[in-house]
């Protein structure tokens, strides 16, 4: 009898407990940066509380509707790979700026929708250029992505950037204990449970939390059942010039971002990005961020975040991260399940958001490891690219008197240290040396050439 070969991880799709358990464990993973979009761009617009729901309803209903493209995917969009969708932060400056004096959301979601069929666009050109994205820049990517995420779980740690407790022992005594729940579980519990082990240390620091008064469901009561996103709920998009191009900066941001996310989970994942795969991922942004203007919401990208997440628990399956896109269709259509979740305390998120970004991190150590540093410049492309992409970390204003654009693109530290890594490749290790060769450190191939 013919035997059928085993599906790769990547395509195994799980029993339903566990899918239910580790999708959870994404949503949980990911759920605050979701929400912080919309609660950024709708408190700068000073939006009333019932549309700051809607908003957010709105974004949670699109994520799950952007990461099961992703993850499934049809046709040409989708990489078919674990990738969680979410808003993009590299289109929050420019969004309050368009939001504030250039129209209100309608112009917001007509240079939105603009974006979307640009990057739909643009994907396969984008795709042609994965010869530039070598281990040497990969790594260094990898790294960057999970270094310029630490910020993020040390700000949830302490309670939350802007909270009235920022900082106090309290905040961060919890952080530690969901942080030495997720180790211990990760050591000590049989394996199905140390791969859940987020999951474990967020519930087990929200019973803890409950008792101390860390949390706040009054939200919950406040939230309607049901809420159903209807198309430009807002208002019928306008189109500005100068709003367009802004958006389309970011779009070309955001890509490079999703590239470098693509590659780091197909790296943990055994099944490397082709030039064929990342155009078709970076369709489905298009595509998601294309229906984002449609239905009241903002542009989307691959979530660092669950990059982490998959490294740590080591669950390759697409069919996972799927089932947490379901998770916030329904999350999406039911508000009052949506406020449940957003009631979990920034302290325990920051407890497993230690633990999931330094993973980031490692994985980027791990793919350098394989890089040759020997006779040639490669570790001044890492050095130069890592110090470019933590300025705009350490120093939050920076670029402040720089002009918009720029500010766009060199605010992200992950797209400014992506752009410097590759740049710096070209440099050192495709364009001629002073002999008329590749510079040291190309590839053997490269540098028997004829010139």
């Amino acid at each position: 009898m013919a035997t059928t070969a085993p599906a790769h991880p990547v395509d195994e799709v799980p029993p339903v407990r566990q899918l239910a358990a580790f999708g959870l464990q994404h949503v949980l993973a990911m759920y605050a940066g979701a929400v912080a979009v919309p609660l950024i761009v709708g408190g700068a617009m000073k939006l009333s509380p019932a549309d700051l729901a809607y908003l957010i309803t709105a974004d949670l209903l699109v994520c799950g509707i952007a990461t099961l493209i992703q993850c499934v995917g049809f046709w040409r969009f989708g990489v078919r790979l674990p990738i969680m969708q979410g808003c993009t932060f590299a289109a929050v400056s420019p969004m309050v700026l368009i939001g504030t004096t250039g129209g209100g959301l309608p112009a917001i979601y007509g240079s939105v929708i603009v974006a979307g069929l640009a990057i739909v666009l643009l994907a396969p050109v984008f795709g042609r250029l994965l010869r530039f994205f070598p281990p040497l820049v990969t790594g260094t990517v990898i790294l960057i992505i999970g270094v310029s995420l630490l910020p993020v779980a040390g700000n949830w740690a302490a309670g939350g950037a802007g909270a009235e407790d920022f900082g106090e022992p309290k905040n961060l005594a919890l952080a530690a204990f969901v942080l030495a729940v997720v180790l211990g579980v990760q050591r000590f519990a049989p394996a199905f449970l140390s791969r859940i082990a987020v999951l474990l240390g967020i519930g087990v620091g929200l019973a803890v939390a409950v008792p101390f008064g860390f949390t706040d469901f009054g939200g919950v009561g406040d939230a309607g059942w049901v809420g159903v996103s209807t198309p430009f709920h807002f208002g019928a998009p306008s189109f500005h010039a100068s709003a367009i191009v802004s958006m389309l900066v970011v779009a070309l941001v955001t890509m490079t971002e999703t590239t470098g996310d693509l590659i780091a989970v197909g790296e943990m994942t055994d099944r490397p990005i082709e030039p064929r795969t990342l155009a078709d991922g970076l369709r489905a942004d298009g595509l998601s961020t294309f229906l984002g203007g449609v239905f009241n919401t903002f542009p989307y990208t691959a979530f660092a975040q669950n990059v982490g997440l998959v490294g740590m628990t080591r669950v390759r399956s697409r069919w996972v991260v799927a089932a947490a896109g379901g998770i916030l269709v329904v999350l999406g259509l039911l508000p009052k399940l949506g406020a449940v979740v957003a009631a979990i305390p920034a302290p325990v998120l920051g407890g497993a958001g230690l633990v999931m970004f330094g993973t980031v991190a490692a994985s980027g150590l791990r793919t350098l490891a394989a890089v040759d540093f020997q006779g040639n410049n490669n570790l001044t492309v890492v050095a130069v690219s890592v110090a470019i992409g933590m300025l705009p970390v350490g120093v939050p204003g920076i670029y402040a008197q720089f002009p918009d654009w720029f500010q766009t693109v060199m605010n992200s530290g992950i797209s400014a240290g992506c752009l410097t890594a590759i740049a710096l490749n070209l440099l050192f290790n495709h364009l001629p040396g002073r002999e008329g060769r590749p510079a040291t450190g190309a590839e053997p191939e490269a540098a028997s050439a004829p010139a």
